[in-house]
């Protein structure tokens, strides 16, 4: 049949209006199977992802987004290309471990994330080492060097760097001076010893209110782990995380401890505690004391109506906390170039300004050394010098507890400090989460 001119131009109308849809587009469907994080390198950008360990909404959501505003005006390039970043917010901790995890194994890994630094073994096959970018980059060196050595201890394993420190803390001691006056004690000295935290608790222990409380849900494992590292020496695992020590003579004196706060010295509430109702109470004046993370430093500095003061912790055999908190993490399944802009982010966030700000900002740590030089942390602890007790006490810090099978183990270790405080038998509950560790830890070794 022979073609007349209305038929070719038909045809050809037909044929643009199924390209502008992006039918028969190839280069579409190939960015459809690249995932949104790779979509910027066609156009001369490198669009990076960073999955950010929070929900959406909130006065923190604010900050990171501030910082990635700001970072993509500064016009920061690798390789010709701007470099941009957008935060993911995944939900916390453990909710942001699971989506990395189905990420990786759908092969759309976002380019880094802020996890925990003690999900490291979990992590391993999914992240790069750091020490060929970092010994090929002065700047970048500079900046590993400047970190506290306490908050390395679980950034680095088999001779290797695998994460960098972000927000990191350690427990605290925080005591409401006030309700200090009103039992007779000095509201400018903190119990210093386990002895005299039972002390302090039954003259603190009135009218309803509490003593200490200690939380039990949650993080409320690394809660214990300070205990346990008080309690004697050694940790409550090896360093290749390979083993656990749940049975130790520490270990089981440590939850011993715990359970008799309230049981037999009666300055703390039975049951088991909430980690975010904890510092609730401490914030209404309902209990005395607590122990929690650096973290919640500035919530309870703009929260409370009463003067509070925060102390190393208190000791047993030895003085101790376990360092906390998340890091960030360069993902393998990704392109070198956007390693080396994903590391670029790193470095400018972690500048020592802005770590210091971080600091102000948020109650964490500053995890550079020289942040605790810069003008606006000097005038922000000269004027509320709590801040500067947990960066001391990382003189007594030690490694979190970090091992294979994490969020395993994790769990057996969570489920006996809580089922001891709802009353089973101390020495019987860690006995069995020992022997159930380590058949979850036997293929490892």
């Amino acid at each position: 049949m022979k073609k007349t001119p209305i038929f070719l131009a038909l045809l050809l109308f037909v044929f643009s209006l199924l390209s502008a849809c992006g039918i028969s587009s190839s280069s579409n469907a190939d960015s459809d199977k690249s995932g949104d994080s790779k979509s910027g390198e066609s156009n001369g950008t490198i669009d990076l992802t960073w999955y950010y360990p929070v929900n959406v909404g909130g006065e923190i959501t604010k900050v990171i987004d501030g910082y990635a505003e700001e970072f993509n005006k500064e016009g920061i390039e690798v390789n010709g290309k701007k470099v941009t970043v957008k935060p993911v917010y995944s939900g916390n901790y453990d909710e942001s471990m699971t989506k990395v995890q189905t990420a990786v194994k759908n092969k759309k890994s976002p380019d880094m994330a802020v996890l925990l630094s003690v999900d490291l073994f979990q992590l391993k096959d999914s992240i790069i080492p750091l020490d060929d970018m970092i010994a090929k980059d002065p700047e970048a060196k500079k900046m590993m060097d400047d970190f506290f050595p306490g908050f390395m201890l679980n950034s680095q394993a088999e001779g290797k760097t695998w994460s960098v420190p972000f927000q990191r803390s350690t427990v605290l001691l925080y005591y409401n001076k006030d309700m200090f006056k009103e039992a007779g004690l000095d509201p400018e000295k903190a119990p210093v010893n386990w002895d005299e935290v039972v002390d302090y608790g039954k003259k603190l222990s009135t009218d309803g209110k509490w003593g200490i409380e200690l939380p039990a849900t949650i993080s409320g494992y690394w809660i214990y782990q300070a205990l346990a590292l008080q309690a004697g020496e050694g940790n409550l695992m090896s360093d290749d995380g390979k083993e656990v020590y749940f049975n130790s003579d520490a270990a089981k004196e440590a939850l011993h401890y715990w359970v008799d706060l309230s049981k037999k010295h009666k300055v703390m509430p039975e049951g088991v505690l909430d980690w975010n109702t904890v510092p609730a109470d401490f914030i209404e004046g309902k209990t005395a004391m607590m122990l929690s993370t650096t973290g919640n430093l500035t919530n309870v500095k703009n929260n409370a109506d009463f003067e509070f003061g925060v102390a190393y912790l208190p000791e047993n055999e030895r003085a101790a906390t376990p360092t906390g908190g998340g890091n960030f993490y360069i993902f393998k399944d990704i392109s070198e170039e956007r390693q080396l802009a994903s590391m670029e982010f790193i470095k400018w966030i972690a500048d020592s300004e802005r770590a210091a700000q971080w600091s102000i900002d948020t109650g964490y740590i500053a995890t550079r050394q020289s942040s605790y030089e810069t003008t606006a942390l000097k005038e922000y602890t000269d004027s509320f010098p709590q801040a500067l007790t947990a960066k001391q006490q990382l003189e007594n810090a030690h490694k979190e507890i970090s091992v294979y099978e994490q969020g395993k183990i994790i769990k057996i270790l969570s489920d006996a400090i809580q089922a001891a405080i709802d009353g089973a038998d101390v020495d019987e509950t860690l006995e069995k989460a020992q022997k159930d560790a380590e058949a979850l830890l036997k293929p490892y070794k």
